[in-house]
């Protein structure tokens, strides 16, 4: 029997963290006089998500077991007309295991940067930053409206601003952090402009109240087109999705992004932030499910991702930007699932990619201190005695990623891969090959990395950088100096996140693919034509349990796909390490490409910016100076004064000049009456 749950008791989940990041942010601050220290300030915080974590497993085992839920309006801010403007909680599968997902790991960064950020002046902001952005991250996936979904779409993009420049004296970082609020605003036009037309053609803010409508809309044609309305709307908001959630071409701004500490990798660019748009499409599902175009707009956009995201992974050197192109190339494997209709899968890989890629950023930040913030791969190597602890969660964390049978990204990918073979949109072609070609992809450029870091020929006393960092390289709040010291494991508040992350990174895909995917845990939550849309349907009847799945998995073509790529990154890195650079110098065109990102930086730079910047010239020049000021402002009072110069000479103050215009008046008025009759009548005949 369905059971409510406590209005009083999802209130406290987030506001627990935001209570945490204002105690530590005003009285832990200059700001506040710095009232509180370090330690106080991080107990704080971390109870405060603690506490929202507790709330949430608490929130999802009635939600699971009880079947609870919840769909309130907790406070009505401003009613205009019809509309209403609330804020208020949707609490259903869906939203429960975002909430888990979202406090969890950001329980494991909070604990992490006690370590990480032990000397950083910045310390007690930078809690109160993390702790902010769970908050915001809080309210959006708890949100039952667009107006409180748009509140937290925008503040977990504000918070990201802050953390990526958390280093402000340092320049990559905040050109960074401006590329990041600048490409995410381009996404939010869109995403804006489809809350708009909802509101406009639905008349209503409220999630079940859209659903209701969305028959009605999806018999509407936007206005002057014969396009369908509903097209335009999820378009719109996909195009909100492709910013947060780094969909080709939008995506430019996450790799860049690394230049902020390595915690706040971890947890907005891998597990939360930009899953944003992710649960967003997955939320709207009823009506993406009403417009083929749209899904497969976003069928091809994400296979795109998935694939040429991957090719750049290939070449990176830093450590963190490796795992950044992973995150994209496995955000796009989620949006090429919602493209599918499997939006159960996508949010199932979500859920999977969160774990085992804040484990890889966590522990790609456990290499750095244990180098001494050297990030380059290429002067690391044989780690693997030094770090033990790092080593195996590393590699546990690289083999969920790739795929390997029985840990969690296993089955979430396949599942992805086995939907888009399923699925009859024109662009299925290309996906299927798409997320294919990306299984190799994958395993290459993670054990790429694994191998330079952990294995082979020690290298770290090699650095040619050994005694100062570059551009890319993370500032040393350890202070440490001497690049030739022997590499050590890190402390226990940096390892046991990382074995706490490795345990669900190993197991959570196996205990909850038959629930999620084919059970009730999304039932009322997500829509599925499957009529039109037969993926999930397709999967149903060839899963029988998760063991059985893994097993048949080493029969499959990308189990052979993924292995195929661990061993070419052995021979290649650790057998003939000439063999890359000899490929390197018979591919340069290739390799400046991607070298250059696909030129789509120097696109934006030279020619999207430099296009705006002349519009924006050529409004100011005309439109402003020109039109406004010119002919509007400055022509109104001369032609005020023109008319008035010409008054001014029929004001003499001689009595015989208006004698004479009085008599001249009289007889124009008696010639219009006497004449005008005559003209008439001469016409008419």
């Amino acid at each position: 029997m369905s059971q409510t749950l406590s209005a009083s008791t999802l209130l406290a989940v987030p506001l627990a963290p935001l209570v945490g990041s204002l105690l530590a942010g005003v009285f832990g601050t200059r700001f506040g006089g710095n009232w509180i220290g370090r330690k106080l300030s991080h107990t704080l915080t971390i109870l405060g998500v603690l506490v929202a974590f507790v709330l949430s497993a608490a929130t999802l085992k009635s939600v699971v077991l009880d079947g609870a839920r919840f769909s309130e309006t907790l406070y009505t801010w401003m009613v205009v007309g019809g509309l209403k403007m609330e804020v208020g909680f949707l609490v259903d599968g869906l939203t429960a295991m975002m909430m888990c997902v979202v406090t969890f790991v950001s329980l494991m960064v909070h604990l992490y940067t006690v370590g990480y950020m032990e000397e950083d002046e910045g310390y007690n902001r930078f809690f109160a930053y993390i702790s902010l952005f769970t908050f915001a991250m809080l309210m959006l996936v708890m949100s039952n409206n667009l107006l409180q979904l748009f509140f937290g779409w925008e503040a977990v993009g504000l918070v990201s601003y802050l953390l990526i420049g958390f280093w402000f004296n340092k320049p990559t970082a905040i050109f960074a952090n401006m590329k990041a609020f600048l490409v995410n605003r381009v996404g939010d036009f869109g995403f804006i402009l489809g809350i708009g037309l909802i509101v406009a053609f639905g008349g209503t803010l409220n999630y079940a109240e859209v659903f209701a409508k969305a028959d009605a809309l999806a018999q509407l044609s936007f206005p002057g087109t014969d396009w369908m309305l509903i097209t335009v709307i999820c378009i719109c908001l996909f195009i909100g999705a492709m910013g947060k959630s780094a969909q080709f071409p939008l995506h430019v701004w996450l790799p860049d992004s690394m230049e902020g500490p390595t915690p706040i990798s971890a947890l907005i660019h891998a597990a939360t932030m930009v899953t944003a748009g992710i649960f967003m499409v997955a939320r709207m599902s009823p009506l993406f499910e009403l417009s083929d175009t749209a899904l497969n707009f976003i069928l091809v956009i994400g296979a795109i991702t998935a694939l040429f995201m991957g090719f750049l992974g290939i070449i990176q050197n830093d450590i963190k930007r490796v795992v950044a192109y992973s995150t994209l190339s496995q955000l796009g494997y989620m949006t090429v699932a919602l493209g599918a209709s499997a939006y159960s899968v996508a949010v199932f890989h979500l859920m999977t990619h969160a774990f085992f890629k804040a484990l890889l950023f966590l522990a790609a930040g456990s290499v750095i201190m244990g180098v001494h913030h050297n990030q380059d791969i290429r002067w690391m190597g044989g780690l693997r005695k030094y770090m033990p602890i790092t080593w195996i969660t590393s590699l546990l964390g690289s083999l969920a990623l790739i795929g390997t049978p029985l840990f969690a990204g296993f089955y979430s990918k396949d599942s992805i891969i086995e939907a888009v073979h399923e699925s009859h949109l024109p662009g299925a072609g290309f996906a299927s090959f798409a997320v294919l070609a990306g299984v190799f992809v994958t395993a290459f450029y993670s054990f790429r990395m694994y191998f330079l870091v952990f294995h082979g020929k020690e290298r770290f006393d090699q650095n040619p950088d050994a005694h100062h960092h570059g551009a890319e390289e993370e500032p040393d709040p350890h202070h440490h100096h001497d690049d030739h010291h022997v590499p050590h494991e890190s402390p226990w508040v940096v390892t046991v996140p990382l074995v706490l992350l490795a345990i669900p990174s190993v197991l959570i895909g196996y205990l909850t693919i038959q629930p999620m995917l084919f059970g009730d845990f999304f039932k009322g939550v997500i829509a599925v034509n499957l009529e039109k849309h037969p993926a999930m349907e397709e999967l149903a009847h060839a899963f029988q349990d998760p063991l059985q799945m893994a097993m048949h998995a080493f029969t499959t073509l990308p189990f052979w796909l993924a292995l195929a790529g661990v061993v070419t990154a052995y021979l290649m890195y650790m057998v003939f390490p000439a063999v890359p650079a000899a490929i390197k110098r018979n591919v340069m065109p290739i390799f400046n490409l991607l070298e250059n990102k696909y030129y789509l930086d120097w696109i934006n730079e030279n020619i999207l910016a430099r296009g705006a910047r002349g519009l924006g010239m050529g409004l100011w020049k005309v439109g402003d100076q020109a039109i406004i000021d010119g002919a509007v402002v400055n022509g109104s009072w001369k032609l005020v004064g023109w008319v008035s110069g010409l008054v001014r000479q029929a004001q003499s103050g001689y009595l015989y000049h208006y004698a004479l215009v009085m008599i001249l008046g009289v007889f124009l008025i008696m010639s219009y009456f006497v004449t005008w009759p005559m003209v008439v009548q001469w016409l008419g005949r």
